[in-house]
């Protein structure tokens, strides 16, 4: 990723050599670039501010040095190149984990610092004919200058960023990631000042571990965030929008895969089942082998399911919808969704679930599936499959 920063203050932005994102910049997953706006002056005394038209307090920061410092940034980036423009503003959208997982899939991101009373508005309105423009927010207060949004913004994002964080696994359940906070964590020693780690930690049985850490997360958010619930809760199913999922989804589809997965587990005990052993890399693997549909509500990922072509069909994979969206219906349009998108000339439609997951038996029933003759792909699995209704340029199917 590249990262341009402007500003009157290019030592405010020291920190980034500093910790993971300095590594990131030396070893070349970021080039990040700090540019100082007083360089494009044209006076002796390089001026950047001006008194506001119409009267009132405070000074204005000039177009002109900004209009030259945004045409040699972009000038840099070569014809054709459209960066995404980001200007940090009390008035903007706000910043959360959601966005910043937008701006990692961005190939490019330039930074305007304001100070002052803020940026003659020209500037972003003659910016947007070259740049995608976002004003964005940290939160309902004013800070001197644009300066800690960028620090806090490319850390957040710049962590997301392949490579950058050493261990990925550590992304997947932290606090925001999936619209929860993050579980309370323990380490050595077992027992201090008369407290103890949660004896389930210590007991070796990782679905029992699993369990405990989510409903931690539920309690936790409900206690400290109600407000981080709501959202999803609030949006009824019909305006739920399926999308393709991109490869920054990887983190919360993993997420999403495990905590859908306990309840295959208590359902099908002394089953491997291969979800719930998968890593990162295996998911971001997977969105280049397998088409998959996402769906979101309040930014947070509460559904997905997946498609593959192979010599049986059309396979329909990783139904899941999170634990607190069951109920509502998520799931069967999912599925009906990914029927719908089936190649032309799909003759027929598989699947595989546990042989003791009652609840989606009855799922898959209802929307025609039946059991399918042969092995099942691992122990303790069943595979189901229904035919293909025709449809136009399908060759069609027979029993």
């Amino acid at each position: 990723m590249r990262i341009d920063v402007v500003t009157i203050f290019p030592d405010y932005l020291a920190p980034l050599d500093l910790s993971l994102i300095g590594r990131a910049r030396r070893s070349g997953l970021i080039d990040l670039a700090v540019h100082d706006l007083r360089d494009f002056t044209t006076d002796r005394h390089r001026t950047v501010d001006d008194t506001p038209y119409g009267g009132g307090a405070g000074m204005v920061m000039r177009p002109e040095p900004w209009g030259r410092a945004l045409d040699h940034v972009l000038a840099s980036g070569g014809p054709g190149v459209r960066p995404r423009l980001l200007v940090p503003s009390p008035g903007g959208r706000r910043f959360d984990q959601a966005m910043a997982r937008e701006l990692a899939a961005e190939p490019w991101l330039v930074f305007a610092c304001g100070r002052y009373e803020g940026i003659d508005e020209r500037v972003q309105v003659e910016a947007a004919e070259r740049f995608d423009v976002t004003l964005v927010s940290l939160g309902d207060y004013v800070l001197n200058g644009g300066e800690v949004a960028v620090l806090a913004v490319t850390e957040a994002v710049g962590r997301l960023l392949p490579g950058v964080v050493g261990n990925a696994e550590s992304l997947v359940e932290e606090s925001h990631e999936d619209g929860l906070l993050e579980y309370p964590v323990y380490t050595k020693p077992p027992s201090w000042r008369g407290l103890d780690v949660p004896p389930v930690l210590v007991s070796g049985d990782h679905t029992r571990i699993a369990t405990w850490r989510h409903r931690q997360r539920l309690e936790r958010t409900a206690a400290r965030r109600p407000d981080l619930l709501a959202p999803a809760s609030a949006a009824p199913v019909e305006d739920l929008e399926i999308v393709p999922a991109v490869p920054a989804d990887a983190p919360e589809l993993l997420v999403l895969q495990r905590a859908c997965w306990l309840d295959e587990a208590r359902d099908n005990p002394g089953v491997r089942i291969p979800a719930l052993h998968e890593d990162l890399e295996t998911v971001r693997a997977a969105l280049l082998t397998h088409a998959t549909w996402v769906v979101r509500a309040g930014g947070r990922l509460v559904a997905s399911v997946r498609g593959h072509l192979d010599e049986r069909g059309w396979e329909v994979g990783r139904l899941m919808v999170a634990p607190d969206r069951q109920g509502e219906g998520l799931g069967r349009r999912l599925l009906a969704h990914a029927e719908a998108v089936a190649p032309p000339g799909t003759e027929r439609f598989w699947l595989v679930t546990g042989a003791g997951s009652e609840r989606n038996h009855r799922l898959y029933r209802r929307a025609g599936y039946r059991p399918a003759p042969g092995p099942s792909p691992f122990e303790g699995a069943v595979v189901l499959t229904k035919r293909a209704p025709h449809r136009p340029g399908s060759v069609g199917g027979s029993d």
